[in-house]
């Protein structure tokens, strides 16, 4: 990472830019650098970004799940003594950014979801886990894309070495059956935040009508398309989403 990971009390995070606060959610095999991109960008146009690193693994097994991660990121909130924040997640990100503002909606004056679980049930950990085969863990984070080639070797290191840790992969198996029971379709239509909905028409993982769901259920939201295009836009095509998400952000004065 460009930026300094910074480490206070439990939190470790990053913080670039100064002004309106964007905070972003990783998923559950996504790394903080899977946001370069937005972070490069959003930082130097009046917003201050911050990832925090989420305890996907440090949770005891019984908090290991989305409601914990949505309480988890309040406490940061409250930590970085911020209001009003714009939430954007990616994947299980998504998932925790919907739980937390309906939980705290006064908290979250935006929202940002692609690739979101929180409606389909096979979002999270499809096919997994299939431990020591490496091709298949290759062809698995390849096929999160439209272009196998984002999946870089480093990529497929992690997902390998998380599905080959027995302690990771009991995380992981247990975030994705909470993911499957917190199914948020009656929560929606009472959620009133403004919600901007990026999505890969190309999504393997949680595929277009899932995107299309979300739109019809969020009685405030607005969906946008990147054409080839799989599960994460702001990797692939971190340019266009950057450009989707600025000009909503700008028509909608946030």
């Amino acid at each position: 990472m460009v930026h300094e990971i910074k480490k206070e009390g439990k939190y470790s995070y990053l913080e670039v830019g100064e002004g309106t606060p964007m905070i972003i959610l990783h998923g559950l095999m996504g790394g903080l650098s899977n946001f370069n991109g937005v972070t490069e960008y959003f930082s130097k146009r009046n917003y201050k970004v911050l990832i925090p690193e989420l305890p996907v693994y440090s949770m005891s097994l019984i908090k290991t799940n989305v409601k914990s991660f949505a309480k988890f990121l309040e406490q940061f909130i409250e930590f970085k003594g911020l209001n009003k924040v714009i939430l954007l997640g990616n994947s299980l990100g998504g998932h925790i950014g919907l739980l937390h503002t309906k939980l705290f909606p006064q908290k979250v004056k935006a929202l940002v979801i692609t690739g979101s679980s929180g409606l389909y049930e096979s979002a999270m950990g499809d096919g997994y886990p299939k431990r020591g085969d490496y091709e298949f863990i290759k062809k698995k984070s390849e096929d999160v894309f439209y272009d196998p080639k984002v999946a870089t070797k480093e990529i497929v290191d992690e997902v390998y070495a998380t599905v080959n840790d027995r302690h990771k992969l009991i995380k992981t198996l247990a975030i994705a059956k909470s993911a499957i029971r917190h199914n948020m379709a009656k929560d929606l239509p009472h959620m009133h935040t403004p919600t901007c909905i990026i999505w890969g028409k190309n999504d393997n993982v949680t595929p277009p009508n899932v995107a299309e769901e979300f739109h019809e259920l969020l009685p405030d939201s607005e969906l946008f398309w990147l054409d080839k295009c799989g599960h994460a836009p702001m990797m692939e095509h971190p340019d266009e989403f950057n450009k989707i998400l600025d000009s909503w952000l700008q028509k909608r004065g946030f």
